[in-house]
């Protein structure tokens, strides 16, 4: 590679945009370092590049003799053909770069797991850290021309015909309308006060997307076991009141649909993580298995955002930043929608404000959700302000399970409200259809059921 270097000067530039941040780095020995940061320098100061000026600068530097003068720069141009393969050579010794990399983090983990004195949780957080640094170290795309892009442009739209949705559909027809369904690398934001139904939200979008739509999606869920979220989903696809069911007062006809409904989820591609008080290494770690094993992965839903932790942070906002730029990574390193659940602060609650609807700034935490996140969804029920009545009760008015969803940010579209149907006692949402006044649920795949 630095033969390359020494022949071309345009290889240079090409050496750099492989290298990056390594620098200098990359390289084993010391003596090809020092050439290295010659050379980038020659070139950064648009100088030609013989070997009288490199003498010179070797020479200013002490190292003309000590590297071996003209015989040990004649060693490199010897060795290659021409500069014409200056980036694959670069690209050699960049992977070899990464593995004298990994090989000192191991290292650096082995000696921490033989410190007795530091718990395991420690140690297990400091190797996902350093191996995680490894990984991270990664050679950019290149830049590309315009027409190029157009070109491209052009292929996608041609490809995706009349097609409206770009994104993976969440089975509510007005959002898929106003966002073309989520979007790939895209980080989503589903954010509410306890009670408002988040994890209904987020559960339901996950559920049409595994059961009606047959896409391949992981669900972590950090508040609610999986033993719950299977209840839940149980009862969402039978239309089983749920706290019936807890209490044991289901009807035969209840359990039938029961039965029929996890014939339905038995064949849906969604996977339940459970596991509590994970930090964005371990989330992002798993999703990676996640899509390893699923292989066509659609979705990652995280409920919810404030859950999880970073170890040893200097402050909660601090956190809370980490966290919601970790999770827009993973989106783009995935290459699949993050949907992640998040808290609203009292604000809402506060007398002094005129009206109940969530704003963005109500945000918990950190305002970092609000920059990181591509689109941010709000619910809100005013019924909830009011005072419900109880789940099924046949006096309640029609706007007790009327729930709004406030598309505050978007970032590549338009924002606005969307009203949809909350049952609590199926934990569902549903298209908002007044004129009918029925729940427009989407069919399940491979079966005929109504709208209630």
């Amino acid at each position: 590679m630095l033969g390359s270097m020494l022949l071309e000067k345009d290889a240079i530039g090409e050496v750099i945009s492989v290298l990056r941040d390594a620098g200098s780095a990359a390289f084993a020995r010391e003596s090809h370092q020092k050439l290295f940061d010659v050379l980038v320098r020659l070139y950064l100061a648009n100088q030609p590049i013989d070997g009288v000026l490199i003498k010179e600068a070797l020479v200013q530097q002490g190292l003309w003799d000590s590297l071996g003068g003209y015989e040990f720069l004649g060693r490199f141009v010897s060795a290659v053909p021409s500069a014409l393969r200056a980036r694959h050579y670069a690209e050699i010794v960049y992977d070899k770069y990464l593995l004298r990399q990994l090989i000192e983090a191991t290292h650096q983990v082995t000696e921490t797991a033989l410190d007795t004195a530091q718990p395991a949780s420690e140690v297990l957080e400091f190797a996902e850290r350093t191996i995680f640094a490894v990984t991270e170290r990664r050679v950019a795309t290149e830049a590309q021309l315009l027409p190029e892009l157009v070109h491209e442009a052009f292929r996608s739209i041609e490809a995706r015909g009349r097609e409206a949705l770009t994104g993976v559909r969440t089975g509510f027809d007005e959002l898929d309308e106003l966002t073309c369904g989520l979007q790939r690398g895209e980080l989503i934001i589903v954010a509410g006060r306890p009670s408002m139904g988040k994890t209904a939200f987020g559960l339901n979008i996950a559920q049409n997307m595994a059961v009606t739509d047959g896409r391949e999606v992981v669900f972590f869920s950090l508040e609610m076991s999986r033993q719950q979220l299977t209840q839940r989903l149980l009862c969402s696809d039978a239309r089983v009141d749920s706290h019936a069911l807890r209490r044991g007062r289901h009807s035969r006809a209840d359990l039938a649909r029961l039965h029929e409904a996890g014939e339905r989820l038995s064949h849906a591609p969604l996977l339940i993580d459970d596991t509590a008080d994970l930090t964005i290494m371990e989330l992002r770690a798993r999703a990676r298995m996640a899509a390893r094993r699923l292989k066509n992965l659609a979705a990652v839903f995280v409920d919810y955002l404030q859950l999880m932790r970073v170890p040893r942070s200097e402050n909660r906002q601090v956190e809370v930043s980490t966290i919601s730029r970790g999770l827009k990574a993973m989106a783009k390193d995935l290459g699949v929608p993050v949907v992640a659940m998040a808290q609203l602060n009292r604000a809402t609650e506060d007398k002094s404000r005129r009206g109940n609807r969530p704003r963005m700034s109500d945000l918990r935490e950190s305002g970092a959700i609000e920059q990181d996140a591509d689109v941010i969804m709000l619910l809100h029920r005013e019924s909830y302000y009011r005072g419900e009545a109880p789940a099924g009760d046949p006096d309640a008015s029609g706007e007790e399970n009327v729930a709004e969803v406030i598309l505050a940010k978007q970032r590549n579209g338009p924002t606005g409200d969307i009203k949809l149907y909350f049952d609590r006692r199926f934990t569902r949402f549903a298209n908002y259809a007044p004129a009918t006044e029925r729940y427009d649920y989407p069919p399940p795949r491979g079966a005929d059921v109504a709208p209630f």
